[in-house]
């Protein structure tokens, strides 16, 4: 007599002397112990019985499964030859196996075998496939699965909102929102606070109605509600939410929350509430969490309070990457470039390996200090490393080396993406180009872009028009103004603004200021930019009338506006003008001079003769605002305009301790020398420069005749006019010798 057990060919007598071999099954497989479960299988077939019960196989699939993977393919080849792959408890834990091994051929093939499929397999599958990423194809077989009446269980619906806030998902999110709510999942936490952040992606306004419709809210809610409207540039309404979950005081803020709410701070920069939230996370006991941590890093610097930024750095005792990272690009922010060399010199000391997000960070400063030679080591550890690859890195070194008169490097990169160039990459190369003083090179390679159908961005149009103002060929910067307006790109406010810097470094101010006045929405950069292009062309009256329009718009100068100003006064001989300015800035503005202004109030005193004046100026400001060598050279042109050769030589050994390697600095040095008969000191500055390995950049003229910029480089024969040139300077000298105005305009430094 057979034992119905689930199992054939046992014998009565066996059911009498042994236990029941299922419940042994059952106890093995509870407890965990698979090894043994799988042994006790493999003594059951050995006596030749055969095991037939549904549960017992998935509990040997699932044994099989923890032990070896090769195991459970051998059973699953059993149970098919008993023909009883196509029970569903078996064929279901199949098919959970092999997606959990993230075999989905395989897992698909056991699905489209099962002749019934109940929501376990359904669920099972979806699940599977959103687990693996496969987004489209898991979205595709829930629509199957809802034709099929099938009921999904809590996980996978979360699952499935989750996928359905993947980029480049097509799916019905407000028919998806309604079968939830049909089928009565809406009052599940997890699945609300999913369906939130669904529409927190793409939808804010609906976000916010479901927020506002949800009886309950919890943290969750609150923080994804918050972290939505950040993400989505609207920090000061996150903020706004912030304050209202605090006030409620019915759900304390994590984490996650306070995270958002640090981002929040740093985007509007309010660095008061920055400081409040660190001391909440401070009395919560939240401030241990790295990336809270470093989210404190981050907002302390894009509030530009650097000292908290490091001091919270240098308490950190478990940095990781993330947080040198966070380091490095906030001083980078802050223009602190050589603090950023240093934290990069002691990453490298503790072993800390580098990313791509490292070295873009550090570029920065190369590009800064205009250092070739860390340009290359920068490009040597991304070859060692491995990130080659990476567009990002390859089109930062293509600008590094372009903004380091490296060009040729930024060129052979350039050539070796092929496939992987993008408007970046054109950009960046143009940009280069265009500052090593290569405008055609530049506008050769805006054709070959356009030509590729890669379409122009601002940024490549900005860098266009600097290659355009670099050459001052009217013609070809009209040309440039025609194609940002064609790619309608004229109006936006970077564009329209190098521009009009465009014309103004071409001598016409007339199309500039009409492309000012065309600007849309003008900044305090278009204002300054302008006032810088009146003082650029000798109109130092017009650029302080529109100084004083500024003020009538309601905008403060800033210092790039201050800048401007003051070398307009100091081209156009305004000292007291320029001087009564600088008060009124300092005084009403609240603007704080940095060493560059002091440099050109110097510039303007000793352009007007004042050069005792200036020097007191330098001599009496503090030490960390101390101007560099370009206020003495100020001072040193003003000598050799007014023949002061005393204060000359007391200038010369400071102007070349701080610019030992300018040529421009030995030149004019060696010019006051020789104008004051010194033939022996002329010499010796001269000498002393070529030792250092000075390279002389020569002077040249720039002359405008029918829309063509023609150059003439100083000592240059090769030019096709030179001789023509040289007849008409040897005309007009004798002219004036015979006139007796020469010695005059030497003299009043007219050709200072």
């Amino acid at each position: 007599m057979i034992a119905i057990w689930g199992l054939t060919g046992l014998k009565a007598s066996m059911a009498v002397s042994r236990p029941n071999p299922i419940s042994r099954i059952r106890e093995l497989s509870s407890s965990g112990k698979w090894l043994e479960l799988f042994s006790h299988y493999n003594e059951l077939r050995r006596t030749g019985l055969q095991v037939t019960d549904p549960w017992v196989l998935s509990s040997i699939f699932k044994a099989s499964s923890r032990i070896s993977p090769s195991l459970v393919r051998s059973f699953q080849a059993c149970v098919i030859k008993l023909g009883l792959a196509s029970s569903s408890s078996v064929a279901n834990s199949a098919l959970d196996f092999y997606f959990k091994c993230k075999d989905c051929g395989s897992a698909m093939t056991v699905f489209r075998s099962m002749e019934s499929r109940d929501s376990i397999s359904w669920n099972i599958l979806i699940h599977g496939l959103l687990d693996m990423g496969d987004w489209e194809e898991g979205l595709q077989w829930f629509k199957n699965a809802r034709a099929a009446e099938f009921e999904p269980n809590v996980s996978t619906l979360v699952l499935v909102i989750q996928a359905c806030r993947r980029d480049g998902v097509n799916f019905e999110r407000l028919a998806f929102h309604g079968y939830v709510v049909k089928s009565g999942f809406q009052f599940i936490m997890s699945v609300k606070n999913s369906l939130l952040g669904m529409y927190a992606d793409t939808d804010m306004r609906r976000a916010k109605q479901l927020f506002d419709e949800m009886p309950e809210r919890d943290v969750i809610a609150w923080s994804v509600i918050i972290g939505g409207y950040v993400n989505s540039e609207e920090p000061q309404i996150g903020l706004t939410i912030f304050r209202k979950m605090v006030s409620e005081g019915h759900t304390h803020p994590d984490e996650v929350t306070l995270v958002s709410v640090l981002k929040a701070c740093a985007s509007v920069g309010d660095l008061m509430l920055g400081m409040a939230v660190h001391g909440f996370l401070a009395c919560q006991g939240l401030d241990a969490d790295i990336f809270v941590i470093n989210s404190m890093i981050d907002m302390y610097f894009k509030c530009r309070d650097v000292s908290s930024a490091i001091a919270i750095f240098g308490m950190l005792p478990g940095k990781n990457l993330v947080s040198w990272n966070s380091m490095l690009s906030g001083l980078v922010l802050n223009e602190e470039y050589w603090e950023a060399l240093l934290v990069f010199r002691a990453m490298a000391e503790e072993g800390v390996k580098f990313d791509e997000v490292t070295l873009v960070n550090i570029l920065q400063a190369c590009k800064f200090y205009e250092d070739p030679a860390r340009c290359k080591s920068v490009h040597g550890v991304a070859i060692r490393q491995g990130y080659e690859g990476n567009e990002l890195l390859l089109n930062c070194l293509i600008d590094a080396y372009g903004k380091c008169s490296h060009v040729n490097y930024a060129w052979k990169l350039f050539d070796r993406l092929k496939k992987m160039r993008d408007t970046v990459s054109w950009s960046a190369l143009i940009g280069g180009l265009a500052r090593s003083g290569k405008p055609d090179d530049a506008l050769s390679l805006f054709d070959k872009m356009i030509r590729a159908g890669e379409e122009p961005n601002g940024i490549t149009m900005v860098n266009l028009l600097e290659a355009c103002a670099s050459s001052a060929e009217v013609k070809r910067s009209k040309s440039a103004h025609g194609i940002a307006i064609r790619r309608g790109l004229a109006d936006e406010v970077a564009v329209g603004t190098a521009i009009l810097d465009m014309y103004s470094k071409s001598g016409t101010i007339i199309p500039s200021r009409r492309v000012f006045d065309r600007i849309p929405c003008r900044n305090i950069i278009t204002w300054s930019a302008m006032i810088a292009g009146y003082g650029m062309n000798g109109l130092a009256q017009e650029a302080l009338a529109l100084l004083a329009k500024l003020r009538d718009q309601g905008l403060k100068p800033n210092a790039v506006t201050a800048l401007s100003v003051l070398s307009a006064c100091s081209h156009g001989g305004l000292v007291e003008e320029g001087i009564s300015l600088v008060k009124s800035m300092i005084q009403e503005d609240g603007l704080n001079l940095g060493p560059e202004h002091y440099a050109c109030v110097a510039d303007m005193l000793a352009r007007a003769g004042k050069l005792d004046g200036a020097i007191d100026l330098i001599e009496s400001i503090p030490l960390r605002l101390k101007p560099g060598a370009s206020a003495w050279s100020a001072i040193m042109n003003g000598c050799r305009t007014f023949m002061n050769a005393e204060i000359s030589k007391m200038i010369i050994p400071r102007v070349l301790e701080l610019e030992p390697f300018c040529s421009g600095s030995y030149m004019l040095t060696s010019g006051i020398l020789a104008a004051s008969r010194m033939w022996g000191e002329a010499a010796r500055v001269r000498k002393l420069g070529k030792e250092r390995g000075v390279k002389v950049v020569a002077g040249y003229s720039l002359v405008h005749v029918e829309n063509r910029a023609y150059r003439f480089l100083a000592g240059d024969e090769t030019h096709e006019f030179a001789g023509e040139i040289r007849r008409v300077a040897r005309q007009l000298h004798s002219s004036l010798r015979f006139h007796g105005e020469y010695d005059k305009l030497m003299g009043t430094g007219c050709y200072g």
